[in-house]
């Protein structure tokens, strides 16, 4: 059966975006630093990085965006879904087949998945900065259960993946 992650890049201080959030800006001001590693996976000492962008980001079955509609080239189309998370889940999973399903667009919508217990694992691509301010992920999850899983260092992020603790 496949399983609902999720991805993000959040800076040391739990910000997943910077402030002043916008469609030309969607990190926010001052985030860049958030998705860099994402462009150098190239680099001497990224394969990791690489390997992780290829088997979870671009791996999963079905994505549960956050805003659409979207139709991309190469036949990929977006389904956007307004009955709720339950419903968007239901026919992300049936879309997706055996693959996995893949929570998308920032830290309201997966934390909408956790605070639901909607969520399998999460992973958490740890930049060394500190935003200061931004939207934080864990805001008004105090009682939210993780369980390390792996974690994996390279030169520039650090990769945390967790299992959640489902409520089915």
């Amino acid at each position: 059966m496949s399983i609902v992650t999720a991805n993000l890049a959040m800076s040391l201080d739990g910000c997943t975006a910077g402030p002043h959030q916008s469609r030309e800006h969607p990190f926010g001001t001052g985030a860049d630093a958030l998705t860099a590693w994402m462009f150098e996976t190239e680099q001497p000492g990224r394969g990791q990085d690489a390997q992780l962008l290829t088997d979870g980001l671009m791996g999963a079955g079905a994505a549960v965006p956050r805003t659409g509609p979207l139709e991309m080239r190469g036949g990929t189309t977006f389904t956007f879904v307004t009955g709720g998370l339950e419903t968007a889940l239901e026919q992300a999973r049936k879309a997706a087949g055996e693959r996995d399903v893949e929570i998308a667009g920032g830290a309201s919508p997966v934390r909408q998945y956790l605070a639901a217990g909607l969520l399998d694992a999460l992973v958490l691509h740890l930049v060394p900065v500190v935003l200061g301010a931004g939207e934080r992920l864990f805001e008004g999850l105090a009682q939210l259960a993780l369980t390390p899983v792996e974690v994996i260092s390279s030169p520039t992020v650090t990769h945390l993946r967790y299992r959640t603790a489902r409520r089915d």
